[in-house]
C-alpha cells in the first residue's frame, strides 16, 4: 500500500475544508429559490444531499463484500456514525432557515468541545481546568449569537437556529467518534463512507414527505444545487475528511474545521452580500476563542 506524503495528506485535509465550507452557500442558494422555507424543505435539501451521494457511490459497492468477519464491529460504528450523520444534516440545513451563515456554522463547528464532553462522560477522561474555561469562553460565545438580531431575510428566528446548529454540532461530534472508531476496527474510509452515507440516507429518506414536502415538483436550479453538494461537500469534502482521520486526530482535524465559518461567510458575503450583525462576529470570536483555547493543548 503506498504510503502518501506529508503534503498530499495537508492538501487533502486543506481541500475537504474548503469543499465542507461551501455546503451552507448551496443551501442557501437552494432556499432563495423558494417563497417559504419550510421545515420539511430543509430535510428535503439534507435527505437529497445524502441519497444523492449514496447513489454515487454505487459503483463501489463491491467493496462491502471484502469486510472480513472480525471487523463487524466496525460495521457497527459505521451504522451509528451514519445516523449521526443523517441528524446532524437534518438539524443544521433546518437551522440556516433561521439565521445567518455565519451564526450557523460557527455553533455547528464547536464540535470539539462537544467530544471533550463526550470523552469525559462516556470514556471517564478527565476534564482540565484549561478545558473547563475554553467551554465556558465559548458557551458565552453561543450566547451572543443565539440572541443577535437577523440581519437578512433568513435570520426569521436566530433562537430557534441557534439551537439546531449546537444540536447539529453535537451530532457532528459522534459521527466525527464513531467514524474514527469505525475506521480502527479495521473498515477502509470507502467501506465505511458507503455504510455511513446509506444509513444516513436511509434514516432522513422518509421525512420529507411527513413534513409535507415532496422529492419531485423542484426547480431545476435546486437539483443541480443538491447534485453540486453531493459531489462537492460530500464526495469530496466530508470522504477527504474521513480519510484524513486515518493520519490526524479527531480533535486537529477539528480545530482545522474552525476555518469553516470564516470560508462559509466569505462565501455568503461574496454571494449574496450576507454580512452578519456585529453581535454575531463577537460572538463567533469568542465562541472561536473558547474552542481553540480548550484544545490547543491536545495537538
Amino acid at each position: 500500500m503506498n504510503i502518501p506524503s506529508d503534503w498530499q495528506k495537508r492538501t487533502i485535509l486543506v481541500v475537504g475544508i474548503i469543499c465542507v465550507s461551501l455546503a451552507a452557500i448551496f443551501v442557501r442558494l437552494s432556499q432563495r429559490e423558494i417563497n417559504e422555507v419550510t421545515v420539511g424543505f430543509s430535510l428535503f435539501i439534507a435527505a437529497g444531499r445524502l441519497i444523492i451521494s449514496t447513489l454515487l457511490l454505487i459503483p463501489s459497492y463491491g467493496d462491502l463484500w471484502t469486510i472480513k468477519k472480525n471487523h463487524s464491529s466496525g460495521v457497527y460504528y459505521g451504522l451509528g456514525a451514519g445516523i449521526c450523520l443523517g441528524l446532524h444534516f437534518a438539524t443544521w440545513i433546518s437551522s440556516l432557515g433561521f439565521t445567518s451563515v455565519a451564526a450557523s456554522v460557527s455553533l455547528v463547528t464547536t464540535n470539539p468541545l462537544w467530544v471533550a464532553l463526550l470523552s469525559w462522560w462516556c470514556l471517564g477522561q478527565k476534564l482540565t481546568r484549561k478545558t473547563i474555561i475554553g467551554i465556558a469562553i465559548a458557551v458565552l460565545g453561543s450566547v451572543l449569537i443565539a440572541f443577535a438580531h437577523g440581519g437578512n431575510n433568513f435570520s426569521s428566528n436566530p433562537l430557534l437556529g441557534a439551537i439546531l446548529a449546537l444540536m447539529g454540532s453535537w451530532f457532528a461530534s459522534g459521527y466525527i467518534l464513531l467514524g474514527t472508531l469505525a475506521q480502527q476496527k479495521g473498515l477502509t474510509t470507502k467501506q465505511y463512507v458507503i455504510i455511513a452515507y446509506f444509513t444516513g440516507a436511509l434514516c432522513l429518506l422518509p421525512l420529507p414527505p411527513l413534513f409535507g414536502t415532496s422529492y419531485g415538483g423542484h426547480s431545476l436550479n435546486i437539483y443541480i444545487y443538491l447534485i453540486l453538494m453531493a459531489i462537492i461537500s460530500q464526495i469530496i469534502g466530508h470522504t477527504s475528511l474521513n480519510w484524513s482521520l486515518k493520519y490526524f486526530s479527531p480533535t486537529t482535524i477539528s480545530l482545522l474545521i474552525l476555518f469553516e465559518p470564516v470560508i462559509s461567510s466569505l462565501f455568503a458575503w461574496w454571494f449574496f452580500q450576507e454580512i452578519p450583525q456585529l453581535l454575531v462576529v463577537i460572538g463567533a470570536l469568542i465562541l472561536l476563542l473558547g474552542v481553540t483555547y480548550s484544545i490547543k493543548k491536545k495537538l
